[in-house]
């Protein structure tokens, strides 16, 4: 190993560490900082010392919940690296952190594989185009078996895993591993923090061999320069591996897959080594594309190009409001102002900060492909846009998912109404899959969020950071109404007469089911079109009926709820001379969907998550009896290693309290997981309940 402090940007890899909740990531984690010599004990997870689980919350929980940024250095590189929340409540938080990342580490457990969550995060990386390598963690746990792990990845990820490594020894006999590239073994005696390096085992040598022919005819398939040497030489240099596989990873066509056990310090080095050699530093990626007056910009990863950075992560902590930012261009320097391109504010830089976790170390200042956090922003969100005044440049935000569960909230003592105003705003700052909202029927506060265990960390944090006791009531989901069957030809004129120029819009609309709607209530629920011709509606009133519309689908006709999975089409309409505008449009195009909706066949929509229980086999039944009295759907059941994995879809409103529920059905041995499955029509008797 060798340590630097000038890193060119061909030096950094910005990554970060995927996997479902349990599988080890705040280990490898952990295990990364102590092999480069950035911390000097290694931090354990059940003992409550790790580096970057450090809020109280995750310590006693013995989960992560906060993406948290460390860097150190290997091989003359420099490593920024994001450690990411597995528990899918905190998918929002995966999500801003893969949007400024430049690779990732999927970590997946040797006995269960591919679970959930890991599937979740896996298919996030995919939509931001994040390259990854695999590591297949906990090889000596009881069970642990490398190649159902790795088939596990195929058929349920679909890419090509390219396994380069072969376990020497199995479940508590693991001790090492063959590199297959290089046909060496690398061994870790018992308290041992580095590898001994020797020749492959005679017991494993013919394993090595088919496996390393393996590994060169599943490269030369995908690579045409790798296919050209194997069809001339009948076998594939280390070097041409090498190059193949890196090209291969950064091209998303294959995962390189290692092996390990995080916990037992065994296979760290290798895979910092596989980070270097296959993982992309800032100059091989795309250029980041942003706008500027409606027009699309690129700026180059270099130190010398106008400014152009994101802010990804804010929090308070007891050194003022950390804005965690990505550099993609340019430099920035202490005491440096910068433009917020999305409300056009200038900011000043107060102090740059290399994050540790929840230790910094000061900078004079940042380059292009640094993730640091700097102080003395004051209105910067995540998702702002930092550029130079000079060059502004407006970069795509991360997206923010819909809350689906919510609770009310109130101060015990009346006198702290305002104090916890004051804390609310400040969660919702830091995390913007929260929402504080008052309830304009009951005045109650109510906070929203992506699950129960996420609306339970943030009130506790109210009472840990802000001391301040809250009272909390059940939690409700996030329902949603959509239209089962429409109507046609809807007239509506809208004529306002009060003096002075007045207000004219006529409208025809159809309104129908959008076949294509994804279900979740996202932005592809709504569709509209137009089919005016002859110029009776102009265009830009066309947009205004679309405008409106969208504004009327904020609250149903069933309960107030949002609406999704609706088709609009504009078939007809006229406009006054005098009196016809944009917002006379608007007005009509809200009023006529409400009035459309009323008439229309409208269903209730309730929130559903996958979930998978696992148990043991002399539980099952009083489970599967269980699920079914929550509605619930059993999609699969598998037996596996003494027991058994059951998948089903539940309603979210039915999972309340199914953690206690489920540790008393199996004296506590029975764990399960949950990942949205977007919605599904409500039974009769809910919809009546609303």
């Amino acid at each position: 190993m060798r340590n630097t402090i000038h890193n060119p940007l061909n030096a950094v890899r910005n990554l970060g560490i995927l996997a479902h909740v349990d599988a080890g990531k705040t280990t490898v984690t952990e295990r990364f900082l102590y092999a480069t010599g950035t911390t000097h004990k290694r931090g354990e997870v059940h003992d409550g010392t790790t580096v970057t689980d450090f809020d109280p919350q995750e310590r006693d929980r013995g989960i992560t919940i906060f993406a948290a940024a460390v860097s150190c250095d290997w091989d003359g590189h420099r490593i920024n690296l994001i450690d990411t929340p597995g528990h899918v409540d905190f998918a929002d938080e995966v999500e801003r952190s893969l949007r400024v990342l430049d690779g990732a580490i999927a970590v997946f457990d040797a006995v269960a594989g591919v679970e959930p969550q890991s599937e979740s995060v896996w298919r996030q990386a995919d939509r931001h185009g994040v390259p990854r390598i695999a590591f297949v963690n906990k090889l000596d746990r009881s069970g642990a078996d490398l190649d159902s792990a790795v088939e596990s990845i195929r058929e349920r990820l679909h890419p090509a895993p390219l396994v380069v490594q072969l376990p020497i020894g199995a479940e508590d006999g693991f001790t090492g591993v063959v590199d297959l590239l290089r046909m060496r073994a690398l061994v870790w005696a018992d308290g041992s923090d580095t590898a001994e390096e020797g020749p492959v085992p005679d017991a494993l040598r013919d394993e090595a061999e088919r496996r390393r022919r393996r590994l060169e005819e599943a490269v030369a398939e995908l690579h045409p320069v790798a296919l050209d040497e194997f069809c001339a030489e009948s076998t594939l240099s280390a070097d041409t591996l090498t190059s193949a596989l890196r090209d291969l990873t950064r091209a998303g066509e294959g995962v390189v897959v290692l092996c390990g056990s995080a916990y037992r310090n065994r296979g760290i080095e290798p895979l910092l080594d596989a980070v270097v050699a296959y993982l992309p530093s800032p100059l091989d990626v795309p250029a980041v594309r942003g706008t500027h007056d409606g027009t699309d910009e690129e700026r180059a990863a270099d130190a010398g190009e106008p400014l152009s950075a994101l802010a990804f992560k804010v929090s308070a902590t007891a050194t003022g409001r950390l804005t965690y930012l990505r550099l993609y261009s340019g430099t920035i320097r202490k005491g440096d102002t910068v433009l917020d391109a999305g409300t056009r504010r200038t900011e000043r830089i107060g102090r740059i900060l290399r994050v540790q976790a929840d230790r910094h170390a000061e900078l004079d200042r940042a380059v292009a492909g640094d993730i640091v956090a700097v102080i003395g922003l004051k209105s910067a969100r995540a998702g702002t846009t930092l550029c130079a005044p000079a060059a502004p440049l407006l970069l795509e935000p991360p997206s923010v998912a819909d809350p689906v569960v919510s609770v009310a909230v109130e101060a015990r003592r009346s006198t702290d109404t305002d104090r916890l105003a004051t804390a609310l705003a400040r969660l919702v700052e830091e995390d913007p899959s929260l929402v504080a909202r008052t309830d304009p029927e009951t005045g109650q506060t109510v906070l929203s969020g992506m699950g129960e265990l996420h609306l339970e960390v943030a009130v506790e944090k109210i009472r840990q950071t802000y001391g301040l006791e809250v009272a909390v009531g059940r939690p409700r989901v996030a329902y949603r109404e959509t239209v089962v069957r429409g109507v046609s030809g809807l007239v509506f004129r809208h004529v306002k007469q009060d003096g002075g120029a007045g207000q004219f819009a006529h409208v025809v609309l159809d309104v129908e089911p959008l076949e294509e709607a994804d279900g979740d209530g996202g932005a592809t629920g709504f569709a509209f079109r137009s089919t005016v011709v002859g110029g009776r509606v102009p265009q830009e009133y066309v947009r205004a009926v679309e405008a409106g519309c969208r504004d009327a689908l904020v609250e149903g006709p069933l309960g107030g709820h949002p609406v999704t999975g609706v088709s609009v089409t504009l078939t007809d309409g006229a406009t006054h001379s005098k009196d016809s505008s944009e917002m006379a449009f608007r007005t009509a195009g809200r009023l006529a969907l409400r009035e459309a909706m009323r008439g229309s066949a409208m269903a209730l929509l309730e929130p559903v998550a996958d979930v998978t229980v696992t148990v043991p086999a002399d539980a099952v039944g009083g489970v599967l009896g269980d699920l079914a009295a929550r509605r619930g759907r059993v999609t699969d059941s598998v037996a596996r290693g003494g027991s058994v994995v059951i998948t089903a879809t539940v309603p979210l409103a039915e999972l309340f309290g199914y953690a206690t529920r489920l540790r008393s059905r199996t004296q506590g041995r029975g764990t399960f997981t949950t990942r949205p499955a977007g919605y599904a029509p409500a039974p009769s008797a809910v919809t009546s309940d609303r």
